[in-house]
């Protein structure tokens, strides 16, 4: 079977983002976002893409739109619903839901496996992360990052797989 990742940055309260961008910068997290998703289908929600000033590099982008005649701002795959996007995504091993707030929720359900980065702060927000049920979702790594002079915030990588 195919692992489907939902990979994302949330804060204590759940905060994803505020105005379609991120409410705090951490370069560790990029970096690690772009070692796990690059080479991978990265689906999301078309809000999501368009906050990207361009496509990401070596990842196949899969938009999920409910208007059946978007045109996407780069070259990307558009499904009208997540089934059809996690149909397709599931030809490779590996594939990544990147949000937003509501593809995320659609997708709790559907996923493998969940990168989570925890940050130890709370938000402002318009958009916000599902909370994780833990009769669904265990806890299989943690890896703890403290602040430091380029992240203003503490943060901890956690790994969730599905239990039920």
């Amino acid at each position: 079977m195919s692992k489907l990742i939902i990979i994302a940055a949330a804060a204590e309260n759940n905060a994803l983002g505020i105005n379609n961008d991120l409410p705090w910068h951490l370069p560790d997290d990029f970096k690690r976002f772009k070692q796990l998703t690059s080479g991978h289908k990265i689906l999301m929600g078309r809000k999501t893409l368009e906050s990207f000033p361009k496509a990401l590099p070596n990842r196949e982008h899969i938009v999920i739109t409910r208007d059946k005649n978007y045109q996407p701002k780069f070259d990307c795959i558009v499904f009208n619903t997540i089934e059809e996007a996690i149909k397709y995504a599931q030809q490779d091993d590996v594939s990544f839901i990147i949000g937003g707030g509501e593809i995320y929720k659609q997708a709790m359900d559907l996923a493998t496996h969940i990168e989570l980065t925890r940050i130890h702060a709370e938000f402002e927000a318009d958009t916000f992360f599902p909370a994780i049920d833990l009769g669904k979702w265990k806890i299989v790594k943690e890896e703890h990052h403290p602040k430091d002079d380029k992240h203003t915030f503490d943060f901890t990588y956690q790994t969730f797989e599905r239990i039920s």
